[in-house]
């Protein structure tokens, strides 16, 4: 199955960005997702190409016209839409429950905003459900919009080269929804540039699948407890 992206924002050169390389841009050279960028501009009316305008009740900034969002919007045919989706502080955040329902879907419409933000009618008009990738304000929806997209393409089939590898990451049903256990590769002893030596720990030298297993699941608690406590809660 095969994920493509329709993209509502006013820059379509961001994209593909970072996902033209690595695992994704080998799965986009495959066709195991598409993408489709829509200039929100090319649907302004006026000489100036003009998206924005004052906000009604005063405060600052510049909000995002119903009507033009809304031509970019219907330029992409019903049946290509798929899920619509914009990318808001205010919106659920997404975690990877979230980004697994989204994995499975044949089309996302990602509306992109700039400025103050949207007119909220358009938004109401078309059902978009908003989320957010976290409590801060980014200029833009479009790193958001890449952030999300990343999350969904390394799930598809064949584009992560070991199967169980989400599974065992953090959040992954292998670790309880907890948070990833350390790693270490060679060498075994590393001397770092501060003088002080340290070793892998003995016990994922030893062999012992049951003892590493038993070991990896304590440390994601520790590290849970320490950073995300509020992932014990769920």
């Amino acid at each position: 199955m095969s994920i493509n992206f329709n993209l509502l924002t006013l820059f379509p050169d961001m994209f593909p960005g970072m996902l033209g390389q690595s695992l994704a841009g080998k799965a986009l050279e495959r066709g195991d997702w598409s993408f489709n960028t829509v200039n929100i501009r090319d649907f302004a009316s006026d000489n100036h190409k003009t998206v924005d305008d004052t906000p009604y009740g005063g405060g600052a900034g510049m909000v995002m016209r119903a009507d033009i969002v809304e031509s970019a919007l219907t330029s992409i045919p019903k049946q290509k839409q798929g899920r619509k989706i914009y990318l808001s502080p205010r919106g659920k955040v997404l975690n990877q429950a979230l980004v697994k329902e989204l994995s499975q879907e044949e089309n996302i419409t990602l509306l992109c905003g700039r400025y103050e933000g949207i007119d909220q009618r358009v938004l109401d008009a078309h059902d978009f459900e908003e989320i957010s990738i976290g409590d801060y304000v980014l200029s833009g929806g479009e790193p958001a919009a890449l952030i999300l997209m990343d999350a969904c393409i390394r799930l598809l089939d064949g584009v992560m080269g070991n199967v169980d590898t989400a599974d065992n990451e953090s959040f992954g049903t292998n670790t309880g929804g907890l948070l990833e256990y350390p790693h270490y590769t060679r060498p075994a002893e590393w001397v770092a540039s501060n003088g002080q030596t340290y070793e892998v720990p003995d016990v994922l030298k030893g062999g012992n699948h049951a003892d590493i297993d038993k070991w990896r699941k304590k440390e994601s608690l520790k590290i849970t407890k320490a950073v995300r406590p509020d992932l014990l809660e769920k």
